[in-house]
């Protein structure tokens, strides 16, 4: 079993803006007061970039154009909606936004199997929007894959129930606690864990402040310890940089690389990026828009796939 994989599933936007129905709970987007065409136009050119460096060091990109009838202003952040495992399962998951469940497209897998993957089977979680009930994908879950353990800050995006479902479906175990920022002065849930937290293969990057429970933190801690992970801790005020945004891919030869936006990567000291790059070398590409309008980042714009050859 690996934690990292060397292909990448990336959605290029065609109506990306600011989607109002995710800014009620996403406390990280703001309103660029420019026009959407201008607004789409720059987040192209970022992704573009991105994937652009991406490829240069070796990862594989399957690049999906979003279909502009759909009018999905977030589906520049597929890891929500979908995730794809080493036993050719693809799981499909509850979206809190109305808007953002039109993400979920066939086509996509489609692509996929072109491309040479496998898929053997759909895990549908998504009647439980009918509920009001919600999990974004790997957005809210943190697979620990070698170790069968999902990390997962609970929020209106992720129910604790269906966390659990999805822990004995995959045969993981949860670990589970609320992660809080300051938002007007009130603590308030973070709408994602993958904002305040990234799992690499030996280490874990993490904004531990957030996890105001002190035996809710000192559990995440604990587990992190036990699995040999070394814990890089970062501040709220880096988290609000997208520094706990951040994920561990494979390109050329196998050499694992920490993908992170330019915003994160300023925002680290340097005896942080000395003790990432004891690990593996850091990627870093400028998606300021994408980051302002969207409120998430480089980690949010990637899907792992993980589903075997055919």
């Amino acid at each position: 079993m690996s934690q990292t994989t060397n292909t990448i599933l990336m959605i290029r936007p065609v109506s990306f803006r600011m989607n109002e129905q995710t800014a009620v709970n996403n406390y990280f987007q703001e309103d660029l007061n420019i026009k959407n065409a201008e607004i789409n136009q720059k987040a192209q050119a970022e992704f573009d970039a991105f994937v652009h460096k991406l490829r240069a060091v070796g990862v594989n990109v399957i690049v999906v154009e979003d279909d502009k009838l759909m009018d999905t202003p977030d589906s520049i952040f597929p890891n929500n909606w979908v995730s794809f495992h080493k036993n050719g399962n693809v799981v499909l998951y509850p979206m809190f936004a109305e808007n953002r469940r039109k993400e979920r497209r066939e086509d996509v897998f489609i692509r996929l199997e072109e491309e040479g993957f496998l898929i053997e089977n759909i895990i549908d979680y998504t009647s439980a929007e009918a509920e009001g009930v919600f999990l974004e994908g790997t957005g809210s879950l943190l697979l620990d894959r070698n170790n069968s353990k999902v990390y997962c800050a609970l929020s209106a995006r992720a129910d604790e129930d269906l966390v659990i479902e999805f822990c004995e479906d995959f045969e993981c175990t949860p670990v589970i606690f609320t992660a809080n920022q300051t938002v007007e002065g009130r603590r308030l849930p973070i709408y994602h864990t993958n904002v305040m937290m990234c799992l690499a293969e030996k280490f874990a990057v993490i904004c531990l402040d957030t996890i105001d429970d002190k035996k809710e933190r000192k559990n995440v801690v604990r587990n992190l310890k036990q699995d040999g992970k070394q814990i890089i801790e970062i501040s709220e005020e880096q988290m609000h940089q997208f520094a706990g945004n951040m994920l561990q891919v494979q390109g050329h030869k196998n050499q694992r690389y920490l993908v992170m936006s330019q915003a994160a990567h300023d925002s680290l000291t340097p005896k942080q990026i000395a003790v990432i790059e004891k690990f593996c070398p850091i990627l870093s590409s400028s998606i300021e828009t994408i980051e302002t309008c969207g409120g998430g980042s480089a980690r949010c714009m990637m899907a792992e796939v993980f589903l075997p050859k055919a």
